[in-house]
Parts: structure tokens; C-alpha cells; sequence
């Protein structure tokens, strides 16, 4: 091989400063490589892992798919599947065979791309004088002189293409979690203002849906992360007020009791104890420690409306559900008999509320021929809770389907 390549490019093209820059910083950085001797970052890196860095990392590099795509028929060309960026790494492929590679793509499209290459940083041309792309081979068939497109760029910033994809990847996976988080917000604001006039409740429902038709608008295929997070701020403060419009609606009745009747239920429940299926006494039923263990949160859907979705639950009763206690009571009683563990239950409720755990409990036990793990499944639902990505309405959307 030369001592030294051509890197001008050949015919009309300039030469840049930057691109000069760039080519002595290649040059001093395989210097570099060829004295040291071994280290983490030794210039090395599998192609095919690389470009698939390179594919996630690739608006950091202003690069488009089908470029991408050029690069990926051009390392093709390279019979090691290891690029060794300390000595230059030269493919020299026709441009019939480079668009046979690049599943048929122009001539004209070709040169775009690979100047978008270039100027990335991602690969050097190597022009022979003619501006040719070839090899002179020795008697042996080794390879002596090669002119067409130096890799060895590509190899040489490995480690920068996997830090980008890294953080393309976390950015992405907070853009997914701010995007399901708006999404469960519009979808659980829906499925209450529907139940609400479905219901024929009193309020201004219509100018509620409205607004939320109009919220929805400002969500569009692609947004920013700082366009996400007002949107789910806007979205989570208009939940707020609809939350608060559905339960003004609500009857006494409804509402079952007020602090005294649930002072009365958490005392006189306190030397009620419960057992699980395997027979092992656990604490009291309904005692303060499980009632309080975390603050009342309660979910914009009539008791009414629960119990004709879920019939099954009043069947566990002892007197019948007059009100949420005894609605929370039957669930616990219940969660016992589908084998939910004390533990599991616990996380449920200090996450999802004593309301929402115990509606969730209601629809398992509807649905107890489909769940194969009752408590495994539990547990899952309060991870995602957790995670914020659980919503108990299209739990409920689901069993209405199932109405006749």
C-alpha cells in the first residue's frame, strides 16, 4: 500500500478545509493506533453492529435511511466482517455494482448520498488520478494500490456512533413514555366525559368534549420532548377538572358514605380477620393499616355503573353492596380466593389506590377464565402503574364490549 493516499477528490470536486482537517486528524489518529498497544478503544468494530448503531444514531448525523443504505452496500464490498480502522479500509465498486448493492438505486442518487457521506465524515475518497476506482495487485495477488472509498473513518468513530445511539435510544424511550402518557390522559378524559353523557349527568359535558377535541389536535405525528411534556401538563390538569365534574355528579347514594360511616367501617372491621386459600392467617380485614395505606384516590366511574359491569362481585357480599365499602371489602375477600398474595395486594393499592386495586380485582374476577396467574398478573398491572402507563377505563371499555 502507498505511504501516502490521495484524498483531493478527483475533477470538479474542492478541497475544504474542513475535510483537509479531518483527513490529518484520521491520519494522526491511526499513528496513534498503529504505536499503542492494546486498550479499549483500538479503532475496531463489527460492520454490521456498527451500521445498526449508525441507523438509531442517525439524525445526530443529519444521515436518511436511504443513505444509510449506501454505506451498508459499500461496507459489503469489505470481506472482513471486523473493520480495522487503523489502516485505511478502501472498497472499489462499480457504479453498476454499487447500485446493484444499493437495490437499484440511480446513478444520480448515488453521488448525492455519498456526498452526504463524506461530508459526515464517515468515509474519505480515495481517487486515483483518472478518478477510476480500482486495485493494483502484486504477483501474489495481494492487494498494493486500491483507489475508491476509505471506511477506515467509520471504524475510527465507533465509540462516537454507539454513545449517539445510546442516547438516541433513551431519548426515544422518554419521547415513548411522555407520547403513552399523553395518550392514556386523552383516552381516560374520552372514556369519562362518554360515561357522563352516556349517563345523562348534569353539566356542561358537551362543551367538556369540546375542549378535549380541540386539545387532541395538538397532538401530531411528530413532536418534540418539550412539546410533549406541556401537552401532557395541559392534558393532566383538564383530567383534573373532568374528574372532579363526573364525581360533583354523583349522588349520596353514589358517593355511599361520608368520613363517619368510613370510620365506622375501618373500626368495626378490625377484629374481622380473613384467610388466605392455603389456610395461613393474615391481619385483620379491612384494618387501618391496609385502608390508609394510600391516599384516597377515587376513579370518575358510579358504583352503579361497576356493579353492572361486574355482577359477579356481588355474589361474594355478605349483605349486598350498598356503597365503595363494601364494594372495597368483597374485593379483598375476593383477591383471597383468586390466591392474589397479602404482599401483591399491598403494592396494588399503595400504588393504583384502594379504589382502583379493588375495581381491578372485579374485572379478574369476571374475567378469571382468561387469567392464568391472578396475582402474576397483578403485579404486572401495578409495574405499569408505577411506570405510569396504566389506565383502568379501557379495562372497563373492555367488559362493556362484552354486555349485551
Amino acid at each position: 500500500m502507498m505511504d501516502r493516499l490521495a484524498t483531493t477528490p478527483f475533477g470538479g470536486g474542492r478541497m475544504s478545509a474542513r475535510l483537509f482537517a479531518r483527513q490529518t486528524r484520521v491520519a494522526e489518529r491511526q499513528e496513534q493506533l498503529r504505536q499503542a498497544s492494546g486498550g479499549n478503544d483500538n479503532g475496531r468494530a463489527d460492520k454490521w453492529q456498527l451500521l445498526r448503531a449508525l441507523t438509531e444514531a442517525r439524525h445526530a448525523y443529519g444521515l436518511g435511511d436511504r443513505t444509510i443504505g449506501l454505506l451498508e452496500a459499500l461496507a459489503s464490498f469489505c470481506a472482513e466482517r471486523e473493520l480495522d480502522g487503523s489502516e485505511p479500509i478502501i472498497v472499489f465498486p462499480s457504479n453498476r455494482e454499487l447500485s446493484i448493492r444499493a437495490r437499484g438505486m440511480s446513478p444520480a442518487t448515488i453521488r448525492r448520498h455519498l456526498a452526504a457521506l463524506v461530508d459526515s465524515g464517515l468515509i474519505f475518497r480515495r481517487d486515483s488520478a483518472n478518478g477510476k476506482r480500482f486495485c493494483r495487485r502484486d504477483d501474489t495477488g495481494q492487494v498494493e494500490d486500491a483507489f475508491g472509498f476509505d471506511l477506515a473513518p467509520l471504524a475510527l468513530k465507533a465509540g462516537e456512533i454507539y454513545a449517539a445511539a445510546e442516547a438516541a435510544r433513551t431519548a426515544a424511550k422518554a419521547l415513548r413514555a411522555l407520547r403513552g402518557e399523553v395518550t392514556l390522559h386523552l383516552r381516560d378524559v374520552s372514556k369519562i366525559i362518554a360515561s357522563a353523557v352516556e349517563e345523562e349527568r348534569p353539566g356542561g359535558w358537551d362543551d367538556l368534549a369540546l375542549r378535549l377535541a380541540e386539545i387532541s389536535t395538538r397532538l401530531p405525528r411528530r413532536h418534540s420532548e418539550e412539546g410533549l411534556a406541556d401537552l401532557r401538563d395541559a392534558l393532566r390538569a383538564f383530567r383534573v377538572e373532568v374528574e372532579n365534574a363526573y364525581l360533583s355528579s354523583l349522588t349520596d347514594k353514589e358517593m355511599s358514605a361520608n368520613d363517619q360511616q368510613n370510620e365506622r367501617h375501618i373500626q368495626n372491621s378490625k377484629t374481622d380477620p380473613y384467610f388466605e386459600i392455603s389456610g395461613k392467617e393474615n391481619e385483620p380485614r379491612g384494618s387501618a393499616e391496609a385502608i390508609n395505606e394510600a391516599p384516597e384516590r377515587k376513579i370518575a366511574v358510579s358504583l352503579t355503573k361497576l356493579q353492572r359491569l361486574c355482577p359477579q362481585l356481588k355474589d361474594y357480599a355478605k349483605d349486598g353492596i350498598a356503597g365503595w365499602q363494601d364494594f372495597l371489602r368483597t374485593a379483598e375477600l375476593v383477591r383471597s380466593m383468586l390466591g392474589i398474595s397479602p404482599d401483591a395486594w399491598r403494592k396494588a393499592r399503595a400504588t393504583m389506590g384502594p379504589q382502583t386495586a379493588a375495581v381491578v380485582v372485579a374485572v379478574m374476577l369476571e374475567r378469571a377464565e382468561d387469567i392464568r396467574s391472578p396475582g402474576g398478573y397483578l403485579r404486572n398491572l401495578t409495574e405499569k402503574s408505577e411506570n405510569g402507563t396504566f389506565s383502568i377505563y379501557p379495562m372497563l371499555q373492555a367488559l362493556e364490549r362484552l354486555r349485551p
